[in-house]
């Protein structure tokens, strides 16, 4: 029985593009779900555990989350914040075929696709002034009409700018639509992830992108950031973080169903990218128990 299946949660967009949110602590809207919606959703009070896809981390006040459509998300108070707050989150959802007719009519709304293409891996925006975030949703909450979709658009490109944001959810890493300007770069990394548990060696790859060895390595390490050998455990070990999710499976079996060759390298992975034991991650997760 899956351990981890998100709650698909309906927005009404009828009467409004862009929905805002707030809530205090505790709620029964703190729940494993997913939408349509891309979800820009700050925090005002308390600390907990942040889950998004298959990313687990920590929150506090200050922190700041945008997350793609039907991306599975989370924030879970603490126990030791067992005190109820008024405020703990302020959140806007906003739809993405609007963005895209609106890209359609006016090209300066792609501006905002780099944000956008990496709120589908969730995204946490570092460093920013939460003084000034929480001020601009307290304006969108406040505008209505055309003065709410301007003002959330004006948000978004402040933070389409802001230079320090993270990645969070390794198993959705691989979007092509991310990589369209390297198309041999694209064609490998989708083949790494529908193949993630054959043999990945780089000259193997490199000669499937038509490129040496040295060429294929500058280019796949500029393309994504990683290197190939690193991307590949990244997609190996957020592959066994699904399948920790969604099945009771022993831990030796997802190794090697992942594509690792043993327990040690395994183990020694998946604490490098994800800051702790696979054992540990299963018993974090909503309704998780032991691995």
């Amino acid at each position: 029985m899956p351990i981890i299946v998100p709650e698909i949660e309906i927005v009404d967009r009828s009467t409004s593009s862009v929905h805002y949110l707030e809530h205090g602590w505790p709620t029964s809207l703190c729940r494993w779900h997913a939408h349509d919606e891309y979800e820009l959703h700050l925090i005002i009070e308390t600390r907990g555990r942040v889950f998004v896809g298959d990313y687990i981390g920590s929150f506090a006040p200050g922190s700041l989350f945008l997350t793609g459509p039907r991306l599975p998300h989370n924030w879970v108070t603490s126990e030791e914040d067992h005190d109820p707050v008024a405020l703990r989150d302020m959140l806007i959802q906003f739809h993405h075929d609007g963005l895209v007719t609106a890209s359609s009519a006016y090209p300066e709304f792609r501006e905002l696709n780099g944000l956008l293409d990496a709120s589908h891996n969730g995204v946490e925006i570092l460093g920013f002034d939460s003084r000034e975030a929480q001020a601009r949703l307290v304006e969108i909450r406040e505008g209505n009409g055309l003065k709410r979709v301007l003002l959330t658009l004006d948000f978004l490109h402040r933070l389409s700018r802001w230079p320090h944001r993270k990645t969070l959810s390794v198993a959705r890493v691989a979007n092509r639509s991310s990589f369209k300007n390297h198309s041999r770069i694209a064609m490998v990394i989708e083949y790494v992830v529908a193949h993630y548990a054959e043999d990945l060696s780089l000259p193997k790859l490199a000669a499937m992108a038509g490129m040496s060895d040295s060429a294929f390595s500058r280019s796949f390490h500029a393309t994504t950031g990683n290197r190939f050998t690193e991307f590949v455990n990244r997609v190996r070990v957020g592959q066994a973080c699904v399948k920790l999710h969604e099945t009771d499976d022993r831990i030796s079996s997802i190794c090697y169903d992942v594509g690792f060759q043993n327990i040690a390298n395994f183990n020694r992975q998946f604490m490098k990218i994800k800051g702790m034991t696979p054992g540990a991650f299963r018993s974090e997760l909503p309704g998780g128990g032991g691995g």
